[in-house]
């Protein structure tokens, strides 16, 4: 979607809008949940660095005490949030995000031990001075966002008879108004909506494996429905009562289905690696419901753990291994390049902020045209990968590798005096 940067002035309280319906109270450069305001990976922020020195951006600071996990990050009001595990615990932590100071951390259920890596995946979700975090090992709790104060907590493995996944469970909650939608697993359960107030059921369906996909929420005609990307398909749910309102499972694949759905007017973007490919849906209102019909399958494009970002006509995204850009609406592939090698990325003031799993970091144009650089620097990290996806707030692009965490100075030198003065 286009940018509006008139956005970006002032410090005032805004509301946004986030996953095409849910609203999230922010300061306007926040970043309150899985990838931003909106969940599509987007910033709408201004008066960043267009080029980078060599050797990158100014470090900020540096912090240890995360943990272990792979979990990004939420940004709200100051505060820096996510996930960790040490010994047998798992953690929701806060950090000051102008200083790296952590502020809390409250235990979040047991740790989830795998061979790719241990910890938490998911990345909180702040919304009405709370946070909303779900742990890999089915752990939902709900806490005061200023002081860490558990409101309520449930393992939702537990209540629903679920089991969990190979990787661990890696959904970051999609909170709504009234409700949070998170996909435990179980017989009747795959998702559920949950009370935000208590956790009680409001509804329960299906019985699919969960997906390591998180939900985005959009409007087709008059039904409000959640798009959620199962173990074995996505399909669409009407927020208020869970009915299937379609269903399509050609982009999925028996492995791990991963990314986040892209939306945009009515169509929806899937895709998923392990040799599978994407599928462009057509969404269209049927009396009550919403038929999807395919308008293009393409293998592409083939997002494993970080999904495609939509700017303009184009999508940008790792295709497997290659950065990728490719139209949106006809899946013409527009160039291919090795980039800084396989990873993630955001978005924010025209460029593409890449993350490689080695630890390589890059600044790029949105370009359709070719692939343009504008500066690269390499973090030094320990043996596992680096899959945890880079975010841009308050003129910083935040970065993790594992316990340890790392803040940049992206703002341009006058649009840094000015954050420096807010914060």
């Amino acid at each position: 979607m286009p940018l509006n940067s008139s956005l970006r002035s002032g410090l005032a309280f805004v509301l946004l809008l986030a996953a095409g319906g849910a609203t999230l109270s922010s300061f306007v450069d926040d970043w309150p949940q899985w990838r931003g305001p909106r969940r599509d990976g987007v910033s709408t922020e201004t008066g960043l660095l267009q080029r980078w020195p060599a050797g990158g951006p100014a470090l900020a600071w540096r912090a240890t005490g995360a943990g272990e996990g792979y979990s990004s990050f939420a940004v709200s009001a100051g505060k820096l949030y996510t996930l960790g595990a040490r010994q047998n615990t798992e953690y929701v932590m806060a950090f000051d995000a102008a200083s790296g100071k952590k502020l809390w951390e409250v235990a979040n259920g047991r740790r989830f031990s795998n061979d790719r890596g241990d910890g938490p995946r998911a990345t909180p979700t702040i919304d009405g001075g709370r946070v909303y975090a779900f742990g890999s090992s089915g752990d939902m709790t709900v806490l005061d966002a200023a002081t860490g104060k558990v409101v309520w907590t449930q393992n939702l493995l537990q209540k629903f008879g679920g089991s969990n996944i190979t990787w661990g469970l890696s959904e970051s909650p999609l909170v709504l108004e009234d409700r949070i939608l998170v996909m435990p697993g179980g017989r009747n359960s795959a998702i559920v909506a949950l009370k935000k107030t208590d956790g009680s059921v409001i509804w329960q369906t299906q019985s699919d494996t969960p997906g390591y996909s998180s939900a985005v929420v959009h409007t087709v005609g008059s039904v409000r429905q959640a798009i959620v990307f199962t173990g074995s398909r996505a399909l669409g749910l009407d927020v208020n009562d869970g009915r299937v309102l379609w269903s399509h499972t050609k982009a999925a694949n028996n492995v791990a289905n991963i990314a986040t759905p892209i939306v945009r007017g009515n169509h929806v973007f899937l895709s998923s690696d392990y040799g599978t490919g994407a599928a462009l849906l057509s969404l269209a209102p049927a009396g009550k419901g919403i038929t999807a019909s395919e308008v293009y399958f393409t293998r592409d494009m083939r997002n494993h753990h970080a999904s495609s970002i939509l700017i303009g006509d184009h999508l940008y995204g790792f295709s497997s291994a290659i950065l990728t850009a490719m139209r949106f609406d006809t899946g013409a592939v527009a160039w291919r390049d090795r980039s800084v090698g396989k990873g993630s990325m955001t978005f924010a003031d025209g460029r593409l902020y890449l993350f490689s799993e080695n630890g390589v970091v890059g600044l790029a144009e949105a370009n359709p045209a070719k692939y343009v650089e504008h500066g690269r620097f390499t973090l030094r990290t320990g043996n596992l990968p680096t899959w945890t996806h880079p975010v841009v707030s308050g003129g910083r692009l935040f970065l993790r590798d594992q316990d340890t965490l790392y803040a940049y100075t992206v703002a341009s030198a006058g649009a840094e005096s000015s954050l420096r003065a807010r914060r």
